[in-house]
């Protein structure tokens, strides 16, 4: 697995083209990598950009598992989230609580996606295996006791 840092930007102002991510990942198929992760390391990634970047992979490498690795702030989560699932994307990565984040954001409120609102998204769309809640409960409580 490997994942595209700053997939969709990145807060230096350097030059960005998606043309170069395309690139990157083609050469990394060629490397017989199956499972590649879009990263939005830095939160700036729009709905509209995961979409049509998720959906373009998604369609073009029918043997990788495309996955997302979004940022976000709590009112935008659910429409970047949403926009990679109508692109067809079924792996992401979340963090419990959210926690976590790249320094480089430069807002403190953009984190990780938190995965118990992705966990309540994943049943609302019927997209979500049996979980053992037990289990996610009492991580939850340690994630709460670390992370206070």
């Amino acid at each position: 697995m490997v994942y595209i840092s700053m997939g969709f930007g990145n807060p230096y102002g350097d030059p960005y083209d998606e043309d170069d991510v395309f690139v990157w990942e083609n050469n990394l198929v060629s490397l017989d990598i199956k499972i590649i992760s879009l990263a939005d390391t830095v939160g700036l990634a729009t709905p509209g950009q995961v979409y049509d970047m998720t959906s373009y992979l998604v369609e073009s490498l029918p043997g990788v598992e495309v996955g997302v690795h979004l940022h976000s702030r709590p009112d935008n989560w659910r429409e970047k989230l949403d926009a990679a699932v109508r692109a067809g994307c079924r792996r992401f990565d979340g963090a419990l609580k959210g926690i976590g984040g790249c320094p480089m954001a430069n807002n403190q409120l953009v984190g990780n996606m938190n995965t118990e609102l992705m966990i309540e998204y994943f049943k609302e769309k019927a997209m979500l295996p049996t979980l053992n809640e037990t289990a996610l409960q009492e991580s939850i409580s340690m994630a709460s006791a670390i992370f206070i």
